[in-house]
């Protein structure tokens, strides 16, 4: 199965830290300090498997987090110190915290009076883009940076083993849509097994997939990028930057732009 991996993120303001996606960033983590909260189960999650429980601390309040976040901002302001990004990211999926909308509101404000020039990015799996005020908050952010990791349902269930049956490929490239031009597609390309079955979105299948899908969504940008960290699962392998190179040629083959990490 893999190693007993758990949360990374023990409060609801975090860092700064370098991302390679996004430079120096200052990460807001809207689920328990003590546990993980995801509509995802991803089998090379950072911040281990939804089975070691929502922990004891609950989801942080709204208030708190925008104190946590002024007082961080106020004291790296006052340091002189450089800020790129505000990342929503954390133990799970941010979009499921029922304040979500005016969490980020708070950032916005906060952000504009200390950091005027830093982004704010969210870091969403895409399973509550239906849910229209969760869809009106991301478009409000800077980088709306949405999850698309497979185009073939039977590689994204064994992948990113959404809690939800409902939740499928079809949907979600059709919600996805709503944000053409605007939201970003980040998409994990890996290979390796899980539970003695290969799992593997690397194959010219799954690519020309994905790169049909990405036609029909027009993002502004899409990501793709491999493992970094230790994974929950250990029987999953990095790909290196040159085949992610000559995916991303697919990609722009047909029109659009890529970043690679």
């Amino acid at each position: 199965m893999g190693k007993d991996q758990t949360v990374l993120f023990h409060s609801s303001v975090f860092g700064p830290i370098h991302s390679r996606r996004l430079g120096t960033s200052l990460g807001i983590n809207l689920m328990p300090d003590d546990g993980k909260v995801c509509s995802f189960d991803c089998l090379y999650c950072e911040a281990g498997y939804n089975a070691q429980g929502g922990g004891t601390t609950g989801l942080p309040t709204r208030e708190g987090v925008a104190a946590q976040l002024e007082a961080k901002l106020a004291d790296m302001a006052a340091k002189g110190e450089n800020l790129d990004v505000i990342t929503f990211s954390g133990n799970g999926e941010p979009t499921l915290h029922p304040d979500f909308d005016g969490v980020v509101d708070d950032t916005l404000r906060l952000r504009d009076r200390y950091f005027p020039q830093a982004k704010v990015s969210v870091l969403t799996n895409s399973t509550r883009i239906g849910d229209e005020r969760v869809a009106r908050t991301l478009d409000r952010v800077d980088n709306n940076i949405l999850k698309l990791d497979s185009a073939v349902e039977a590689t994204m269930r064994a992948l990113d083993r959404p809690v939800s049956k409902e939740f499928t490929v079809e949907r979600v490239v059709e919600q996805l849509k709503r944000f053409s031009g605007t939201g970003i597609i980040q998409t994990m390309i890996l290979r390796g097994e899980h539970d003695g079955k290969t799992v593997d979105n690397t194959t010219p299948e799954e690519i020309e997939a994905l790169v049909k899908a990405y036609k029909e969504i027009k993002p502004r940008e899409v990501m793709i990028y491999s493992i970094d960290r230790s994974t929950p699962e250990e029987k999953l392998q990095k790909v290196g930057r040159e085949e992610l190179e000559t995916i991303a040629d697919k990609v722009r083959e047909a029109g659009i732009a890529v970043q690679v990490n």
